[in-house]
Order: C-alpha cells, then sequence, then structure tokens
C-alpha cells in the first residue's frame, strides 16, 4: 500500500520527520495485518467492535491522541513555564510524540467476519485507506480540513491500495515557489526513481489524439470531444522536481506518465521523455511497478524530503494547543 505523504496543501506528519514515519506506518500495517489474518485463518472467534466512528459522520475525525501523552506534553508546557519560563520548541514535543510506542495507533475492527481472505484484504484497506488519510491532514498539534471528496477518490485510492508499501505518493501537491502556489500532477516516489504522473481516462476504450495544440480529441461513445493537452501541466511538474533535485545535489531519474488504463493515446510523434500508458501496455507497466522489491532507501527519503519543504501547507492548530500555559 502506497504511503500518502502530502495531499494537495493539508499538512502531513511526514512533513515532521519523513525518516520516521514510512518504517512506522510499515510496522503498523504489519502487525495490523498479521493479527487478523491469523485470526481469520484459524476460524478463532472475532472480537468484532463498532466501526471506527470515522466511517459513519463523513470523515469527521475522533480524538486520535491517546490522552495519557497529551497530558503528558501539555505538562512539559506548563513545567517549561514554571521553570526559568523555559520554552520547549516543536522539534522538542515531536520527540517526546516519538518516545510513546506509538501515540497514533491504527486498529483495524470488523462488525461482520469477512468470508474469504479477499474480502478481509479489501475491509482492511479500506480502514487503511482512512488510517492514511489522517496521517495525510492532521499531526499532534495542527489539523487540515480535506475535501471529503478525497475519501472516495479512485485515482488515489489506486496509489494507496495497489502499490508497495515502499513508494511515497504525492496526490496534486501544491507547491510554493517564489510566494506563488503552484499545483501539480501527482508525484510517485519510488526506491530508485520518481514518477510525474497525470491521468487521462474517460469511458472504456475511447481514444485520445495528442498533438502539440492545447487540446486533445477524445473520440469515444458520443460526439467528438476537446480535453486539455495534458503534457505542459506534466512537464511543469517535471522541471519543478527536477529543479528541487538539482537544489539538493540529489540524483535520482525523474520519469513522465500519461495513463489511460482503460483506453487508448494516439501520438504517434509525441515529444521525447513522456511514457504513454494505455490500455495495451498499462498491465506490463503496472507489474513493472508492482514487482519493485527495494526497500525504502535513504536518496528516496532525501528526496521527498526536499519536496516537501517547498510546499505549501494550510492548516490550523488544534484547540487544545492554542493556550497551552491555560491548561
Amino acid at each position: 500500500m502506497g504511503q500518502l505523504i502530502k495531499l494537495q496543501d493539508y499538512v502531513s506528519r511526514y512533513e515532521q520527520d519523513i525518516f520516521v514515519y514510512p518504517s512506522r506506518f510499515v510496522r503498523l500495517k504489519k502487525q495490523q495485518w498479521d493479527k487478523w489474518h491469523k485470526v481469520w485463518d484459524s476460524n478463532e472467534t472475532f472480537s468484532f467492535e463498532p466501526e471506527s466512528p470515522l466511517a459513519n459522520n463523513g470523515g469527521d475525525w475522533p480524538e486520535e491522541e491517546k490522552e495519557p501523552l497529551m497530558d503528558k506534553l501539555k505538562g512539559l508546557l506548563k513545567r517549561g513555564k514554571n521553570e526559568a519560563e523555559e520554552v520547549y520548541s516543536p522539534q522538542e514535543l515531536l520527540k517526546e510524540e516519538k518516545k510513546a510506542e506509538d501515540p497514533f495507533d491504527f486498529e483495524a475492527s470488523f462488525t461482520v467476519r469477512p468470508e474469504t481472505v479477499d474480502n478481509l484484504k479489501h475491509q482492511f484497506l479500506d480502514q487503511l485507506y482512512r488510517f492514511q488519510m489522517k496521517w495525510a491532514t492532521s499531526t499532534l498539534t495542527e489539523k487540515s480540513f480535506p475535501d471529503k471528496r478525497y475519501y472516495y477518490e479512485e485515482n488515489l485510492k489506486y496509489f494507496l491500495q495497489r502499490f508497495p508499501d515502499t513508494y511515497l505518493v504525492m496526490y496534486n501537491p501544491i507547491f510554493l515557489l517564489k510566494q506563488a502556489p503552484v499545483e501539480t500532477e501527482s508525484i510517485l516516489i519510488s526506491p530508485t526513481e520518481v514518477w510525474c504522473i497525470s491521468f487521462l481516462e474517460a469511458e472504456d476504450l475511447a481514444v485520445f489524439s495528442g498533438s502539440k495544440d492545447r487540446f486533445w480529441i477524445k473520440k469515444g461513445s458520443g460526439e467528438e470531444k476537446k480535453i486539455l493537452n495534458p503534457l505542459p501541466a506534466l512537464n511543469r511538474t517535471e522541471k519543478i522536481v527536477r529543479k528541487i533535485f538539482e537544489l539538493h545535489d540529489l540524483e535520482l531519474p525523474i520519469q513522465k506518465a500519461v495513463i489511460s488504463r482503460n483506453g487508448y493515446i494516439d501520438y504517434p510523434t509525441a515529444p521525447f521523455g513522456v511514457q504513454l500508458i494505455q490500455k495495451r501496455n498499462y498491465e506490463q507497466w503496472f507489474q513493472t511497478m508492482r514487482n519493485q522489491r527495494s526497500p525504502l532507501k535513504h536518496i528516496q527519503l532525501k528526496a521527498a524530503q526536499a519536496l516537501l519543504q517547498y510546499c505549501q501547507t494550510t492548516s490550523i492548530r488544534r484547540l487544545e494547543w492554542e493556550h497551552p500555559d491555560e491548561q
């Protein structure tokens, strides 16, 4: 399951420490899956619990941080004020958070016993998807308010549920360049390369006729339709990534791809350096990506860190952190 390290301009826990959270996520996922698969496989009775409140309230997060940790951190702030007016920095607070084994544990629960292991897996991934949304839109002290459509966004689910854990996903991130926000295409950071990806999809078997013009032509059921040429936005994304890598002396191959999983792209004179992934070659490309067995790499995490540094973040401080001295 790919890891969502940045969604639009929402605050992300990966921004706090990209070298900690990816491995933590992999550990949590494995612990929970091993637990529930073992119970299911042994035909033991599931100790079912009600579904998470999140499943019923349209995406409003319940109290996710454990109270003892919150009390501990607030106690630090009070102690800092009382003892020589010492102020604890966000970095010190983050260290205290890390000392706790994991205050953001993911705990899968099911109201009905899945009939097959595939059903178990699908339910598990759906719950894990919502857990990922929490990490991608909140931290211990801040939170953002994501558009609810992201909880059901098929292309986002595609990245998170179909790719290995070692793929880091930036979904339509907004970069802040020279004080100007720039929204880009999605960025997939693998252990060995970076992919800038644009989706070009409509009804099954649609054909997209490419050109250098501002618009391409979609041919399918019904009348022909003009669609925006996806290449300028894709090229802009690639240039931003490449420039940031140059500034940080990072050497990681950058690939560009236009993906149409259920249709065809007719563009014989497509520019060099962009891959047109369509129905006839999509499965081969996808299996190659899925079969990537390399673990998380340091250069990959440094690349993600560099990109996150230039992303815009819009969030508010949690109410309980607005006036910690009053607690």
